[in-house]
């Protein structure tokens, strides 16, 4: 493990400092330190965008914790001028918990892969997502263990051949959305590192949200597991097989928005506007703030070719958060009962001496 800390941190932040007269950039969250993914790694696109939207926000470097497990993704600490912390594998959700209940007033980011949290981790997962902490979990998810050379990953799509399934493997993949929304995530959104506006739109979004957020986003590995966008349809076909959601508007996609999804009682639909009578108010209406998660769990639920996936915040609403709670208890049990003495209840009641 490993705790890097910003360049020239600010410990102490006085009123002169709220209004900042040279706002950060881009370049105040780069480290220095070289970036050690392969070429056309999909890391770097993402990297990127997390540097483009931290100086948006307006929060201090010294302000901002980044935790991440073990994997290609989990590099991502080094390479980012803030504080951030290099755990174990499937552990980063468990340590963000921690940093965020000792510190609330940080902004704690998770960095992991589909390996690192749908693996070895899928418990911490749940469990920070269902408890609704105030952080950022950023699943980079490029469906295989890029990091030791290319065997199947809990993503990975059945049939799958790789180093460790030469016959193709014969489990059932894990849908990290359908996850996120069953553990009731207060913010759950997919991107991918092909858009990159619409990524950084999300990566926004999610990091503005008050409560935990979930943001998964496909990638290419280009070494072990090149062309997995392409089960998505070739690039020249993205426009019907993609569809990003718009909260409040009508589900359409296509090259010319000509297509779009109805329902037909419980089940989707892709139709083409004009055919068979089919308008647009007829068409699915996407509300990521809806109290029911049956939508969002039908719009996770589509892969191409029959249904385009689907790209953007599928579930937004709000919730008391967990370390706000932890502090009000705390509070409340400090004004009962006084501030609590360590070595006085350790001394307390029945004791024994081991020798």
């Amino acid at each position: 493990m490993s705790i890097d800390a910003p360049q020239n941190p600010t410990t102490e932040i006085c009123s002169e400092q709220l209004v900042d007269p040279h706002p950060l950039t881009r370049k105040d969250f780069q480290s220095g330190q070289e970036v050690k993914w392969c070429p056309g790694c999909g890391d770097h696109g993402i990297l990127m965008q997390v540097q483009n939207v931290l100086p948006k926000l307006g929060i201090p470097r010294e302000k901002i914790c980044f935790v991440s497990g073990i994997g290609c993704s989990s590099r991502f600490p080094y390479y980012l001028n803030t504080y951030g912390f290099h755990g174990i594998h499937g552990r980063a959700p468990a340590i963000a918990m921690g940093v965020k209940c000792a510190r609330p007033d940080l902004s704690v980011w998770v960095v992991t892969g589909d390996g690192d949290s749908l693996s070895i981790g899928t418990n911490h997962l749940i469990h920070c997502l269902r408890r609704n902490l105030d952080l950022n979990i950023l699943l980079f998810n490029n469906r295989i263990y890029g990091l030791t050379k290319g065997q199947y990953s809990p993503t990975s799509e059945f049939g799958k051949k790789t180093k460790s399934s030469p016959w193709g493997t014969i489990e059932q993949p894990i849908h990290p959305i359908e996850i996120a929304l069953a553990a009731e995530a207060t913010f759950v959104a997919r991107s991918v590192v092909a858009s990159p506006q619409h990524l950084s739109q999300t990566l926004e979004a999610a990091a503005r949200h008050k409560g935990v957020s979930f943001v998964e986003i496909l990638q290419d590995c280009v070494v072990f597991n090149e062309g997995v966008l392409n089960s998505l349809g070739e690039r020249s076909e993205r426009d019907n097989n993609w569809v990003f959601l718009e909260q409040g508007q009508p589900i359409r996609f296509g090259k010319n928005r000509e297509k779009g999804i109805v329902l037909r009682g419980t089940q989707a639909e892709a139709v083409t506007l004009g055919e068979n009578g089919v308008r647009e108010e007829d068409l699915m209406v996407h509300d990521s703030g809806s109290p029911s998660r049956v939508s969002a769990y039908l719009l996770a639920s589509f892969n191409p070719p029959e249904m385009p996936m689907a790209f953007g915040i599928f579930r937004q609403v709000q919730k008391p958060t967990y370390d706000d709670l932890l502090v009000e208890q705390a509070n409340e049990a400090i004004a009962e009962r006084g501030r609590g003495d360590l070595p006085r209840l350790l001394r307390s009641g029945t004791t024994w001496l081991v020798d």
